[in-house]
């Protein structure tokens, strides 16, 4: 089949990202790039997503608290739950293959039309580890931008239902601290870890081994968005099964 065709090239090319390196001077330059282009590139749309996402899980969470004995600091409770185990790894990992990935696989790609991966060849230069390997380093700072959108988007939340008069700031606060278990927060950045890697090998993937010309390029991208997403999905029911 056609999808363990794919799958063995895949292989390949995570065993040859990490063959023969490029000089540490070139890759520290290449690293420090790849970290500003898809790591602090990505926070401010990231962040407004998380501010916003929040406010709604406070917004939705208390028009359903209809029963009165149900205490008002279970929106506190619901946006922690909701940003913390699902929202700030998964969701956010899903839009980052849309922004991150798309710019990884259409780069690559036009690199591969105009011949530069060609030219790297001769030029004795593993190319997948000079274009692969910094997006692999610099994904591993991904948890840090999942921590700052976890404090984004539970702001939101909590400026949504204090300032919307949904609930006490007191109130809110009992919520976030109530029944909190530190593992969980370890699982979401065990998660995010993992969905960093996807994020920088998946799109690296379709632009390395795309043929044609720019308008296959524009395809390889929206192929590379689709089945990054899937191995998203797929990874976060796997690793839940496994972590929780």
């Amino acid at each position: 089949m056609k999808i363990f065709t794919h799958l063995g090239k895949y292989m390949i090319m995570l065993f040859e990202v990490f063959r023969r390196p490029t000089k540490a001077i070139v890759l520290k330059e290449l690293i420090l790039k790849e970290i500003d282009d898809l790591i602090i590139g990505s926070i401010g749309i990231t962040a407004f997503i998380a501010f916003f996402m929040g406010a709604v899980v406070a917004l939705q969470t208390s028009l359903n608290l209809a029963n009165p004995l149900i205490p008002k600091s279970l929106i506190g409770f619901a946006v922690r739950q909701s940003i913390i185990l699902e929202f700030a790894p998964t969701v956010i990992s899903i839009i980052m293959a849309g922004k991150v990935g798309s710019y990884i696989t259409s780069s690559i790609g036009t690199m591969n039309v105009t011949e530069q991966i060609d030219a790297l060849k001769v030029m004795g230069i593993n190319p997948l580890n000079y274009l692969v390997f910094p997006k692999v380093i610099a994904m591993l700072f991904y948890p840090l931008l999942i921590a700052i959108i976890m404090f984004v988007g539970i702001l939101g939340g909590f400026i949504a239902a204090v300032f919307g008069d949904l609930v006490s700031a007191q109130d809110f606060i009992i919520g976030l601290q109530d029944t909190f278990v530190p593992y969980q927060v370890l699982y979401a950045f065990i998660k995010t870890m993992v969905f960093g890697i996807i994020l920088a090998t998946i799109p690296s993937y379709h632009g390395y081994y795309m043929k044609g010309g720019a308008l296959e390029v524009g395809e390889a991208s929206t192929t590379s968005f689709v089945w990054t997403c899937v191995a998203i999905i797929v990874a976060n029911y796997l690793l839940t099964l496994l972590l929780l």
